[in-house]
């Protein structure tokens, strides 16, 4: 050691045999323009973005493409299921983006009905064990459910991402006792996916150990997404660091900063 202290660039995360360095991956969609996206996204720092693939134009070049705003040279793509709420639509989705863009690292989510749009556990581990058994490496977004969350790891996924709240609601994190419990059991990456507000919000999140967020309408629908993503940028970074460093303890009774002897009578 020489003593220099450790930065947040320091500090990298492994998925799927692929390392990063921003903890911060973001979505590519609901923003007002293809501008604004590309913007927004530079801003946050992040490396990797998600893709829905029902919803975002990857194949039409007579219309304007993602790709020409925000390039998969630059960012890893990480095409997703958003929309989904069958297995057998979850992986057809995938294997048709995978024939498009050659995409094996994917996202999978097959959602409940509305209004929740709750993750649907059975659906998802049938999807989950079907993309696993077509090779592709699943990161998967789930319920904050620790017994669901182990079966997902035990069967392949290589990344756990359990909602924090409902998409889009932007409540945070309603049960963090869950999502701690799942980080303690899993050896895969643990990320926090749906229900990011706010920069605390997403600080919280790394200070429970997670890997990474992954959020996308915080930014899209701040009144400045631009400035928004800058400051889930800077929240990422401190939860973590908050973690690495420790937490001084709870205590339920005052506990002076300053010694109390010596003092001036």
């Amino acid at each position: 050691m020489d003593g220099t202290p450790a930065t947040a660039g320091d500090d990298t995360w492994e998925v799927a045999g692929r390392r990063f360095r921003s903890r911060l991956i973001v979505g590519t969609g609901r923003y007002k323009s293809l501008e604004e996206t590309a913007a927004a996204i530079a801003a946050s720092g992040a490396e990797i973005v998600t893709v829905a693939v029902r919803r975002v134009n990857l194949s039409d070049p007579k219309a304007p493409m993602l790709q020409d705003y925000v390039s998969p040279k630059d960012y890893t793509y990480l095409p997703n299921t958003a929309g989904c709420h069958t297995a057998s639509e979850a992986v057809r989705t995938l294997r048709l983006a995978r024939e498009a863009g050659g995409w094996n690292l994917v996202k999978l989510e097959v959602l409940g009905p509305p209004p929740y749009l709750y993750p649907d556990m059975e659906g998802t581990l049938e999807a989950a064990k079907a993309l696993i058994a077509d090779g592709f490496e699943v990161m998967v977004y789930c319920a904050d459910d620790p017994v669901a969350a182990k079966k997902l790891e035990d069967m392949g996924c290589v990344a756990i991402m359990p909602l924090g709240a409902p998409i889009g609601s932007g409540l945070g994190l309603t049960n963090p006792f869950m999502i701690n419990a799942i980080k303690k059991q899993c050896r895969v990456p643990v990320l926090v996916d749906a229900g990011i507000g706010t920069a605390s919000d997403a600080a919280r999140a790394m200070e429970l150990g997670c890997d990474a967020v992954l959020l996308n309408s915080a930014i899209a629908h701040a009144k400045d997404p631009v400035r928004m993503a800058i400051a889930m940028k800077a929240a990422v970074e401190a939860g973590r660091n908050a973690f690495l460093a420790g937490r001084m303890p709870w205590n339920y009774q005052a506990d002076a900063s300053s010694p109390m002897t010596g003092l001036i009578r």
